[in-house]
């Protein structure tokens, strides 16, 4: 009677001796893929242009509870007249900030500041000379023409290309939920274009909500001038001529007022340190990653070869014995 074969299967288990002797074999690859990764890292670090950011801390410019005072006690007045007040300063804020980000403003205030070339064109700062690095595959600065791509189509920018340039790059709006306090913040290769942008941004936003409710207070003004002289019922008159008087305080008000909607309570600066890039969590995080690849296919081949050998002894054990 033959004897019966037994075939035994190395455990599941890791063992850790195997483990290191593995990554012993294998530390040559994994030193030369972290060298390799860390030089990539390195190299990139240094090639990234340095990013400079500035940052103005903002607050509603003016009394809630007075305006809302005035808004409430003529809202029943304006609404039987056929307008609307507003909804109080604290709205018009909301507004604000988000009329900042919209595509319309930062369409007006990109041309309006003349900011197409700094956006589009440039990619980088040249600190010595306080000049612009000019991509010269996109830009002819000597011409001031627009060079054309591979396909021959001119790659001056579009609205829409510049607007999504300046809110990806280079815009940041942010709120304290907790005080209400707003943050904007512009980031650029020159950090006295980055304060400075910053700067037009509140002067212009402030001079765009003034306008837009001058504009409104005057054209209320109209409206209701035109509906007193219609009537003759002396208590519609005293109603209209409250109105008048409440829409002719906000246009004394709005130009009265430097800082309309927003009050800057900590100014835009020439920012004398970079924020990006971070240069040294670059090259560590380059060096990991490449130790972490290393030692990945070191244990893929590890688990390659012994998926191999162990099927090489299966093979054997199934087959007969010969004599």
């Amino acid at each position: 009677m033959a004897e019966q074969t037994t075939t035994h299967y190395p455990d599941d288990e890791i063992d850790l001796r195997e483990l290191f002797a593995t990554l012993w074999q294998g530390k040559w690859l994994i030193l030369g893929l972290t060298f390799v990764f860390a030089a990539a890292g390195i190299a990139y670090a240094l090639y990234k242009p340095d990013i400079y950011q500035s940052s103005v801390l903002l607050a509603p410019a003016n009394d809630e509870s007075k305006m809302g005072g005035i808004n409430g006690q003529l809202g029943g007045l304006a609404s039987l007249a056929g307008i609307s007040l507003g909804g109080g300063n604290s709205n018009r804020t909301v507004i604000a900030k988000e009329v900042l980000q919209s595509r319309a403003f930062l369409t007006s205030f990109i041309h309006r500041h003349n900011l197409v070339i700094p956006l589009h064109a440039v990619k980088g700062w040249r600190e010595e000379s306080d000049e612009w690095i000019y991509d010269t595959d996109v830009y002819n600065p000597n011409t001031g023409e627009w060079l054309p791509n591979r396909k021959g189509k001119s790659q001056e920018p579009t609205n829409w290309d510049l607007v999504k340039a300046f809110r990806e790059d280079h815009l940041s709006v942010s709120e304290a939920k907790d005080t209400g306090m707003i943050t904007v913040s512009v980031k650029h290769y020159s950090p006295r274009a980055a304060q400075q942008w910053a700067q037009w941004l509140v002067h212009d936003i402030n001079e765009h909500m003034r306008e837009q409710d001058v504009e409104e207070a005057e054209a209320s003004i109209a409206y209701l001038d035109a509906k007193l002289k219609e009537t003759n019922i002396a208590g519609m008159q005293q109603v209209f001529y409250q109105l008048i008087e409440n829409e002719t305080r906000t246009v004394m008000l709005a130009n009265a007022q430097r800082e309309y909607v927003f009050r800057t309570v900590d100014p835009a600066v020439v920012p004398e340190e970079k924020s990006e890039p971070k240069r040294a969590l670059i090259c560590v995080i380059a060096t990991l990653l490449g130790g972490m690849v290393g030692v990945f296919i070191v244990f893929v081949r590890a688990f390659i070869g012994s998926a191999e050998n162990m099927s090489l002894k299966r093979v054997d054990a199934s087959s007969p014995d010969t004599q």
